[in-house]
């Protein structure tokens, strides 16, 4: 999962402290969020609460997520601070235009890949989760290719494989590799040098749902 490079970019990247004052200010001090940690937890615990009921298999990959790039203490600490934000509303048009402002555009779209993880923890994933982290993605200024991509790798649908490499199912052969080849030069594991394990795992994790869609869709076209 790439929270942990989340959470590393975020650090990473400079803030305009003037902007993020103002917008502080205007939550409301009982439940919204002043801070990133926070506005992520939120996040999670919406996306948690989303189709009425809270599955042990989403919680326990949280635990893990968190654990892993915490540490114990504090993961301890954050997941006393997501029980409440569970029996809490908030909102979430704040959240998101929080993290908006915080973050850059690569790790929003990660993300959005980590809710629907959690989302499918326990196997299934109701129309409540999808709305609600389609929601989400939009709020977070996530483009509509780019959603639907990272949608298709969780969701099934008759045009998954032409979502997830962003291309129209009337493409043409050169169009579709085209697409795969920008695609792969995001995702390939040559290109992860550096990168945490849990890092690799997801990226490879990614290209692997490419190169699937790829060889379906050439299947299909009958180009192979």
């Amino acid at each position: 999962m790439y929270f942990d490079y989340i959470s590393e970019r975020n650090q990473k990247e400079p803030t305009n402290s003037a902007q993020n004052n103002q917008r502080s200010q205007s939550y409301n001090q009982r439940n919204a969020p002043v801070d990133f940690q926070n506005s992520l937890l939120i996040l999670i615990a919406a996306t948690m609460n989303a189709d009425g009921s809270i599955m042990k298999a989403e919680l326990d990959m949280v635990k893990t997520m968190l654990l892993r790039t915490y540490g114990e203490e504090e993961a301890k600490s954050m997941l006393l601070r997501l029980r409440d934000f569970l029996k809490q509303n908030h909102n979430l048009n704040e959240v998101c235009r929080n993290l908006r402002l915080r973050m850059s555009y690569s790790p929003r779209l990660e993300l959005v890949h980590v809710l629907f993880r959690i989302s499918r923890a326990d196997g299934d994933m109701s129309a409540s989760e999808i709305n609600l982290i389609q929601m989400i993605a939009t709020q977070l200024g996530i483009s509509t290719p780019d959603y639907l991509s990272i949608k298709a790798m969780f969701v099934s649908t008759p045009n998954s494989d032409y979502q997830i490499l962003e291309v129209s199912p009337t493409a043409t052969e050169e169009d579709v590799k085209k697409a795969y080849r920008r695609m792969v030069m995001r995702f390939h594991p040559d290109r992860l040098q550096g990168l945490s394990e849990s890092e690799k795992k997801t990226a490879e994790s990614k290209f692997h749902n490419v190169q699937k869609a790829y060889d379906n869709i050439k299947r299909a076209k009958g180009w192979v």
